[in-house]
């Protein structure tokens, strides 16, 4: 156990201090009267039926009947307060890793499986709440009833109690030799559920399952995934034998004890030594002692169980956001609009400076210290002026548009936005005023409205038709049944690729950022689908700080300035004109990319001005 855990769990436990005081009055309660039926019992055969007191046995038997009703009362009142403390910490719990995640930066998500982190905030969350719930119940029942018991078979018969605590010894054997391997197959299992779980939020949406089908096949993807679950079924079926040979282990020890006190406690009776009713009490008792003791044998495997739970949990909270804000951090002026890169060096974070080995499937993480991606990258975008990124790929374009928002943190120089370092500027207000569309933009499994209101959840309808018709996407949504309330699908996937991005352009619009970064908006678009963005765009952009990283000849020649990145440095910076007269890697990627996308175009636009000059009467 790591050092500090049960201090941190007692301090998710604060919240519910009165509750789980009351939880714990009625367990105790419960306790003492489970140990004065055996004695009622006794005084019902001693003092009733063996002098035929009939009466007296009536009273005896509606007094066992009333306590049988208050325990019945008190047992519902323990659960409703054990499941108001438990759902109660499972939400906490949950609220917490929820919220400390979506701190993280986003190097944390590209090195992080996805399945393994929600198996934290489901199976993990679980196993931790059952440790205030069952373990920590059943470990103070179980303490009192063996307190009380003992206490109740020391009054009746001091011999036959030492008789049955003979063999006490021997319950601490199987818990020390199991105790440790369950908790280590515990760990395990989380493990491999987590991978199992992970193998299922990949294949089970729209993009996984398209490659699977397309690349894959059903019996290949079957055989992989039944190699995980058998994993995850042979482990639990050597936790559970474990499990078993361990209580039967324990059960048997008490079998034993049972048998010994019956033999020594039925030889003092039938010589007149103890009265039946003693007999019949104490070996009642035996019942309630040796069920709580079996109980509190086992109640190390449960508490390392769930120890191991909360250390799944701790270790995700404890892993610090790379980006954060510091303690002096100033909120971004409204009109701040200016981007400016001051001589910036910057490689991607290690992995042990973003991630966790457990939610990667590795046993540990690379240390490795990854190799620089940008050099001395200096530039500046005044207000209203659109800068445009070209380069071959990998050459860093998109790395450097990620720098604005402060999706990573430069290793060396600075980005300023309005003369603000981004360090010293609040994230919150840094990014409301950064708009981004990427080349595929991410829509949620929810309606057009929500994801509209993702970027300004106070937008009202009028203002979201006002951007979607600024996009160039409202007449479609009218057009569908359900207008705003149409739900996309997963990642947007029910849309075209010219629909998805009119509608990101749309949701960017609702936002009204001073600054824009458009990374590749229509790389992937048929040629109709683009002309519908690049209107869209235009929209975008008026009056707007951008940085466009682009591939097509008409953004190229719009932009106030080209910045030409190769190997993680600007090479070369000017206009279209300018940097055409100059060769180099602007004129040479011109020649390969930018004129033969812009030849069809200008085809289609002289063929439709022949046409045009035929159609005129003479």
């Amino acid at each position: 156990m790591r050092p500090g855990t049960l201090r941190r769990i007692a301090a998710f436990a604060r919240p519910w201090r009165g509750q789980l005081g009351w939880f714990l009055l009625l367990i105790a309660v419960s306790a003492a009267l489970g140990a004065v039926v055996p004695l009622i019992l006794k005084e019902i055969i001693d003092g009733g039926i063996e002098r035929h007191r009939v009466g007296y046995v009536e009273v005896l038997a509606a007094i066992v009947a009333a306590l049988a009703v208050l325990d019945a009362g008190l047992s519902l009142a323990q659960r409703w307060f054990s499941a108001r403390i438990g759902e109660g910490l499972i939400y906490e719990m949950r609220s917490q890793i929820f919220r400390h995640v979506q701190r993280q930066p986003l190097a944390f998500f590209t090195r992080t499986q996805t399945g393994a982190l929600t198996s934290r905030l489901n199976n993990d969350v679980l196993g931790a709440q059952s440790a205030f719930t069952n373990t920590l119940s059943a470990v103070l029942s179980n303490v009192l009833s063996v307190g009380f018991v003992l206490a109740a078979m020391l009054v009746l018969s001091w011999q036959i109690t030492v008789v049955s605590l003979v063999l006490l010894p021997v319950f601490i054997f199987p818990a020390r030799a199991f105790a440790p391997r369950l908790a280590r197959l515990t760990r395990e299992r989380y493990g491999l559920n987590a991978d199992m779980h992970n193998t299922m939020t990949e294949r089970f949406n729209v993009s996984g399952a398209m490659l699977a089908q397309l690349y894959g096949s059903p019996e290949r993807e079957e055989v992989n995934f039944r190699g995980r679950a058998r994993q995850v079924r042979d482990i639990g079926v050597t936790q559970a034998m474990y499990g078993r040979i361990f209580f039967v282990s324990l059960s048997l020890v008490a079998s034993l004890a049972t048998a010994i006190v019956y033999g020594f406690g039925g030889r003092l009776a039938a010589r007149g030594d103890l009265e039946v009713g003693t007999l019949v009490a104490l070996t009642a008792y035996l019942g309630r002692l040796y069920g709580p003791l079996t109980q509190l044998s086992n109640v190390h495997v449960d508490v390392m169980t769930a120890l191991v739970s909360f250390e799944r949990v701790f270790e995700v909270l404890d892993l610090e956001p790379a980006i954060v804000d510091r303690p002096d951090a100033v909120e971004l002026p409204a009109e701040a609009a200016a981007v400016e890169f001051d001589h910036v060096g910057f490689r991607y974070p290690a992995a042990d400076e973003v991630s966790l080995a457990s939610l990667e499937s590795v046993a540990v993480l690379d240390t490795r210290i990854p190799a620089p991606v940008l050099h001395d990258i200096t530039f500046r975008a005044d207000p209203g002026q659109m800068i445009a990124l070209v380069g071959p790929s990998g050459a860093g374009k998109t790395t450097i548009s990620q720098l604005i928002p402060r999706m990573y943190d430069v290793r060396s120089g600075a980005v300023r936005v309005g003369g603000h370092d981004v360090r010293d500027l609040s994230l919150q207000s840094l990014r409301a005023a950064v708009g981004v569309v990427t080349q595929d933009s991410h829509l949620f499994h929810d309606t057009v409205r929500a994801n509209l209101a993702f970027a300004r959840p106070d937008a009202t309808d009028e203002q979201m038709w006002s951007a979607l018709d600024a996009a160039r996407i409202g007449e479609l949504v009218r057009a569908l049944p359900d207008g705003l309330e149409t739900v996309v699908g997963d990642r947007g996937h029910r849309l075209s690729g010219g629909e998805k991005q009119r509608l990101a352009i749309a949701r960017l619009l609702l936002r009204a950022p001073g600054i824009v970064v458009l990374d590749e908006a229509t790389a992937h678009l048929d040629s109709e689908s683009e002309a519908a963005v690049q209107q869209a765009l235009g929209a975008a952009l008026a009056g707007r700080t951008s940085l466009v990283i682009a591939h097509r000849l008409s953004t190229v020649r719009e932009a106030d300035r080209i910045l030409v990145v190769d190997g993680g440095r600007i090479v070369q910076s000017g206009t279209h004109d300018e940097l055409l007269a100059r060769g180099g890697l602007y004129a040479e990627l011109y020649r390969t990319q930018f004129r033969p996308a812009a030849e069809p175009a200008q085809s289609a636009d002289s063929a439709d001005s022949a046409d045009s000059a035929a159609a005129v009467p003479a």
